[in-house]
């Protein structure tokens, strides 16, 4: 499932760096969604990013962390786990952008892209069931897994801070880390404790 939303991401994402209706079409703005009902671009979004750097960050953390999260779940979940790892995506996008529709529902110039919400959900569920599981950031530089996270968040929360036009909704990481982790465990709420007794013995 993680390599099938990749390249239906990539795929979308180069043919709206390449065609601005494309872009105009899918991106979220949150003034068209309450006007024009046009509620999809909550998650079209997703597919949209701003630069080939920006895309290439997002479908590495994506690729780096699915897979892992694609086993976890069938271990938790058994069959029905692709269907809820897509659904946990899908509808984390959703999630991570809410607070921005609230805030910016009457400025029609407010506009951000990105499948980050989705991808800091991915993470952190990864994160509940293997805290310490090393990453190699880059591909060079091991990293636990709880500690990617946190560094992830703090960029994020950075970014926010900035004076940015860079299209990109930083505010969506925090949120969509946060649904992932209670995703995750509201479909199996004993993996809380799975996750503070994984923190505790690393």
């Amino acid at each position: 499932m993680t390599i099938i939303i990749v390249i239906i991401t990539v795929l979308v994402s180069l043919a709206a760096l390449s065609n601005r209706q494309i872009m105009l079409k899918l991106i979220f703005n949150p003034y068209a969604v309450k006007k024009f009902n046009q509620w999809y671009r909550l998650v079209s979004c997703g597919l949209l990013h701003a630069d080939f750097m920006h895309l290439a960050i997002n479908m590495l953390v994506l690729y780096s962390f699915g897979n892992a999260v694609e086993q976890y779940y069938h271990f938790a979940f058994g069959n029905a786990a692709p269907y809820l790892f897509l659904l946990m995506y899908v509808s984390s996008v959703f999630a991570a952008n809410v607070s921005t529709m609230y805030k910016q529902q009457n400025n029609p110039h407010y506009n951000s892209l990105g499948a980050s919400g989705g991808v800091s959900a991915v993470l952190f569920a990864s994160i509940i069931f293997n805290p310490w599981a090393k990453v190699y950031f880059f591909g060079f530089f091991p990293l636990p897994g709880i500690a990617m996270g946190v560094g992830y968040l703090a960029y994020s929360y950075y970014m926010t801070k900035r004076d940015s036009s860079d299209n990109i909704n930083h505010e969506a990481h925090f949120y969509g880390a946060v649904y992932g982790m209670l995703f995750t465990i509201v479909f199996k709420p004993s993996l809380i404790l799975y996750f503070f007794n994984a923190l505790i013995h690393f």
